[in-house]
């Protein structure tokens, strides 16, 4: 017989999972249906696990879903991925999700921040729930009258529309940016804002402005830009041009603004930070590219994603959500210090 007559071994089954295990078929679908917590004992759920791992089962994904009216597949709704934070959010949510037989559809709004054209046809037939950060709601229209769970990241937590909501600490990061400035001696400064119009830009305003009212003798002016650098140079130039006194220090929303704001210094002959400190938001891989490496709000991006994903397997299975923000951090590099006026 050639090796193109050989014939395909057999797929291994639930039941001989069963067998090599010494259990029912029952409690191999409890236990690798993750159901078998206070019905199975640990033992006998690693037992199945061990069972399954050694003789090459897969589930059928097909067949279960079909059984369980799922797909087990999300939908992750992000702006257009110019943003490294963004791909590290799906990098989370995906390898969660891979954990649970889950699949995760990126679907980047192709217009950035706005509208986008329906991703499915039967987003109901298709999908088993959305992630949606909150920078890309507008291209949830599409899936509106679909009657899928909603899971919001980064998105104001009145809203009771989505069944659950993932939030980072955002106001307490712009705190430990203000702050860290307060310190350093800094009382002029400018607020090189995002022109998006998103809950999470929103709170960062707030913060900074409660921060800053509170120090008592401390001036701000904001200006807004596109998340972009080009435009954020621009923005900054004129800002830092404009008659009065010249701030000492430069708060922006993202990191993208705070690299347009080093390059606007840099064309007005301003050292940073020797006269102009300079502060980002997210950490991105950028923020280490600039010379002097930036001044930032580090933002668990993955976890972001992972609790995503975590907060919408709840919701599906009826179980309650992580409350919560997660924690942010404050990382001090080369772009602050104090202003010129505290060195002499």
């Amino acid at each position: 017989m050639t090796s193109a007559q050989q014939p395909v071994p057999a797929r291994p089954t639930s039941r001989d999972v069963a067998r090599a295990a010494g259990v029912s078929q029952a409690t191999v679908s409890l236990v690798l249906g993750e159901k078998w917590p206070g019905r199975v004992s640990e033992t006998t759920a690693q037992r199945v696990r061990d069972a399954a791992a050694e003789i090459g089962y897969r589930p059928n994904l097909a067949a279960r879903s079909l059984r369980l009216g799922r797909t087990r597949t999300a939908l992750l709704v992000v702006p257009a991925l110019t943003n490294e934070f963004f791909a590290r959010v799906y990098a989370g949510a995906a390898a969660l999700a891979a954990e649970h037989d889950f699949g995760v559809v990126l679907y980047p709004s192709p217009d950035g921040t706005g509208p986008a054209r329906d991703p499915f046809a039967s987003a109901r037939a298709a999908l088993d729930g959305v992630i949606a950060s909150s920078m890309a709601a507008d291209a949830l229209g599409a899936l509106h009258g679909a009657d899928l769970p909603l899971v919001m990241l980064d998105s104001d937590p009145s809203d009771t529309g989505p069944a659950a909501h993932v939030n980072l600490d955002i106001a307490d990061g712009m705190r430990q940016v203000t702050d860290h400035l307060l310190r350093l001696g800094h009382r002029r400064f400018l607020h090189l804002a995002s022109a998006v119009d998103t809950w999470t830009f929103a709170v960062r305003a707030e913060a900074l402005h409660e921060a800053l009212g509170a120090a008592g003798d401390a001036t701000v002016r904001t200006v807004r830009a596109p998340l972009d650098v080009g435009a954020g140079r621009a923005v900054a130039e004129q800002a830092l041009s404009a008659g009065g006194g010249r701030p000492t220090a430069i708060v922006c929303d993202d990191d993208v603004l705070a690299a347009g704001a080093c390059k606007a210094a840099r064309r007005l002959g301003l050292r940073v930070p020797d006269e102009l400190s300079v502060t980002g938001f997210d950490d991105l891989a950028l923020a280490t590219a600039l010379e002097p490496e930036l001044t930032t709000v580090r933002l668990p991006a993955e976890r972001v994603g992972q609790r995503g994903m975590e907060a919408l397997l709840a919701v599906l299975d009826g179980r309650p959500v992580e409350r919560g923000g997660l924690p942010v951090r404050l990382v001090v590099r080369g772009s602050t210090a104090p202003p010129p006026a505290a060195r002499t």
